[in-house]
C-alpha cells in the first residue's frame, strides 16, 4: 500500500507540475494581452482570446508535432527527450521566422464573412468559439491518444460558429467537398508514397547479398532524394514570409541570378533542392566510403546508416510545420484582434508579432508538456518502426504535400504521416503474405514428395516381407526400411504442422487503425457541433 502511495504521488506530482506550466503561460498571455491592450474597446474580449489561443498552441504542440518526430522516436533514431527539444526549437524557429506571413482570416474561405454585415460583435465571438472548440477537440483527441489534424479542427470550429452566427447559407460546401476527400486522398498518398520508398529500399539494398556494397551504391541516392524534397518543400512551404530577402541574398552569390517574386515558384524550389541534393549525394558518399569497413552485412547496418538522415528529416520537418500550420491555427485569433483593434470585419488581417509568439511558445511548450503520449503512439503504437521505415515516412511526408500543393489538393500534414505508417506497416504484411504463400507451397510439395518415398519405401517393404527365402542382406533392408518409413512419417508430420502454424502476421494494429480513422471522420462535425454550443453560450452571456 505503501509503494502505491508513492506512486499515485509521483504520478499525481508530475501531472500537477505539467497543469501548472500550461496555467502559468496561458495566466501570462492573458496578462500581458490585457496590459498591453489596455486603452482599446473591448481589449478583454482580445485578452480571453489571447488566452484562448495559447491554449490552442498548446494543444497542436501536443497533436501536431508528433507526426514530425514520433517516427524517428519510434525507430530510435533518437530519444524522446532528443526529439522534444530540437522539435520544440525548430517548430518555434518556423513559426518566427517564416509564419508570419497574412492569412485569411477565415480559414480557406469556409464562410463568407459578409454575411456578418460588418458587425464585429457576433464576428468575434463565432470566432472565439472557433477557436476554443478546435483546441477542445484536440485535448479530447490528444487524451484519446489519436492523432488528428489540427487544419481540420480549426476548420469545423470556424464552419459550425458560423452556421450558429449566420445559417447554413454562410458556409462554401464546395470548400467543404475538398476538405472531405483530403480524409481520403492524404492518407492514400502519404501511404503509397511512403510503402513505395520501402519497398525501392528493401529491393536495391536490404535483399542483396552483399548489403554494405549496396548501401555505398544506393543510400547517397536516397539520402539527396531526401535533400532535395525536403529542400523543395522547404522552400515552397517555409520561406513564403521571407522570400524576397532570401532572393535578394542568393542574388548575391557568383552566377546565380533569381527572377523577384512574391513567393518562391515550384521551379526555383526544384533547382534550389537540386543543388543541394548534389552537395548531400557527394559528401554522403565519400563518408560512406570511409566508414563502411566496420559494418557487418546485415540490415541492422543499413539502418544505422538512416540515422543522421531522421535527425535531419524531424528538424526540417518541425521548421515547415511550423512556418506553415502555426498561421492556420491561430488565425481565429489574428481576426478577432484586427476585429477589435479596427472595430470591423476584414476579410485579411496580419498576424501581429505577439500572436505569433504565442504560437510559437505555446506550441513548443505544449510538445513538451504532453507530447510524449502521441509520439509513442505514432512511432510505436501502429506497427513497428526502423530507421528505413522511418525514413520513408519522412519522404512521404514532404514529397506528398509538394505534389498535392501543386495540384490544388487539399491535404493534411496529420493524415500524411499516419498515412504513411500504415503504408509502411500494411506493405510489410504484404511481403510477409508472399514469403507465407511461398512457404505454404513448399511444404506442400514436400508433403507431396516425401508422401511419394513413403509409399514406395512400404511397397517395398510388403514385396520383402511377403518373400519366404529370404538372405541376410534383404533382412537388412527390411531393417533399413523400418527405420526410413519411421523418418519420412516424422517429416510428414514436422512439414503438416509448420503448414498449420503459417498464417497471415498483423504488422499494423487494427484498433489503432479504427481509433484514428473514426478520429478523423468525426473532427470537423465533432469541432462545429461544438463550435456552434460555444457560440450560443458566449451570445447567451453578451447579450
Amino acid at each position: 500500500m505503501k509503494k502505491l502511495e508513492e506512486e499515485a504521488l509521483k504520478k499525481s506530482g508530475t501531472d500537477f507540475t505539467r497543469l501548472g506550466f500550461a496555467l502559468f503561460f496561458m495566466i501570462g498571455v492573458l496578462t500581458f494581452s490585457f496590459l498591453s491592450n489596455g486603452g482599446i474597446p473591448n481589449n478583454m474580449f482580445l485578452a480571453i482570446a489571447a488566452l484562448i489561443g495559447a491554449y490552442m498552441a498548446m494543444n497542436i504542440g501536443a497533436n501536431d508535432v508528433a507526426n514530425n518526430v514520433g517516427p524517428a522516436v519510434g525507430s530510435k533514431a533518437m530519444t524522446m527527450t532528443m526529439a522534444i527539444i530540437i522539435a520544440a526549437i525548430f517548430e518555434a524557429s518556423g513559426a518566427l521566422i517564416a509564419g508570419g506571413e497574412v492569412v485569411k482570416t477565415i480559414k480557406k474561405g469556409i464562410i463568407d464573412i459578409s454575411a456578418f454585415g460588418g458587425n464585429a460583435d457576433p464576428f468575434i465571438w463565432a470566432m472565439m468559439a472557433a477557436l476554443l472548440a478546435a483546441a477542445l477537440w484536440l485535448n479530447f483527441a490528444t487524451m484519446m491518444r489519436a492523432p488528428v489534424s489540427t487544419t481540420h479542427s480549426i476548420v469545423g470550429g470556424v464552419m459550425g460558429a458560423g452556421i450558429a452566427a449566420a445559417g447554413f447559407s454562410i458556409v462554401d460546401w464546395g470548400t467543404m467537398g475538398k476538405i472531405a476527400a483530403s480524409w481520403v486522398i492524404s492518407p492514400v498518398l502519404g501511404g503509397i508514397i511512403a510503402a513505395a520508398f520501402l519497398f525501392a529500399i528493401k529491393k536495391s539494398i536490404v535483399f542483396k547479398e552483399d548489403k554494405i556494397a549496396a548501401a555505398k551504391r544506393y543510400v547517397p541516392l536516397f539520402v539527396a532524394l531526401m535533400s532535395w524534397a525536403f529542400v523543395t518543400y522547404l522552400t515552397l512551404k517555409g520561406l513564403k514570409k521571407i522570400w524576397p530577402q532570401v532572393v535578394d541574398i542568393l542574388n548575391f552569390v557568383p552566377f546565380v541570378s533569381i527572377e523577384m517574386t512574391k513567393k518562391p515558384t515550384l521551379l526555383t524550389a526544384l533547382v534550389l533542392g537540386a543543388i543541394f541534393a548534389t552537395i548531400v549525394y557527394f559528401a554522403v558518399r565519400t563518408k560512406l566510403r570511409s566508414n563502411t569497413t566496420q559494418l557487418q552485412n546485415s540490415k541492422e547496418s543499413v539502418n544505422t546508416l538512416f540515422t543522421i538522415p531522421l535527425v535531419f528529416a524531424a528538424a526540417l520537418l518541425s521548421f515547415a510545420h511550423g512556418a506553415n500550420d502555426v498561421a492556420n491555427a491561430i488565425g481565429p485569433l489574428a481576426a478577432i484582434n484586427d476585429a477589435v483593434v479596427n472595430g470591423g470585419v476584414s476579410s485579411k488581417a496580419s498576424i501581429p508579432l505577439w500572436v505569433m509568439g504565442v504560437g510559437a511558445l505555446g506550441i513548443a511548450l505544449g510538445l513538451a508538456l504532453y507530447g510524449p503520449k502521441l509520439i509513442k503512439t505514432v512511432g510505436s503504437e501502429i506497427t513497428e518502426l526502423d530507421q528505413i521505415r522511418a525514413f520513408s515516412i519522412a519522404m512521404a511526408a514532404s514529397i506528398t504535400v509538394i505534389i498535392a500543393s501543386q495540384l490544388g489538393l487539399p491535404v493534411s500534414s496529420t493524415h500524411i504521416a499516419i498515412g504513411g505508417v500504415f503504408g509502411v506497416g500494411f506493405l510489410r504484411e504484404y511481403l510477409h503474405t508472399n514469403d507465407i504463400q511461398n512457404s505454404v507451397e513448399e511444404d506442400k510439395m514436400v508433403i507431396a514428395d516425401e508422401k511419394n518415398t513413403l509409399h514406395a519405401y512400404k511397397a517395398e517393404l510388403t514385396t520383402l516381407e511377403e518373400k519366404k527365402d529370404k538372405s541376410k542382406t534383404e533382412y537388412e533392408r527390411i531393417v533399413e526400411l523400418y527405420k526410413l518409413i519411421a523418418q519420412e512419417e516424422k517429416i510428414i508430420k514436422s512439414t503438416k504442422k509448420h503448414l498449420k502454424k503459417a498464417k497471415k502476421v498483423e504488422y499494423v494494429k487494427r484498433d489503432a487503425v479504427k481509433k484514428i480513422i473514426a478520429a478523423w471522420v468525426i473532427t470537423v462535425p465533432a469541432a462545429a457541433v461544438l463550435a456552434a454550443t460555444l457560440f450560443y453560450m458566449i451570445r447567451g452571456i453578451m447579450l
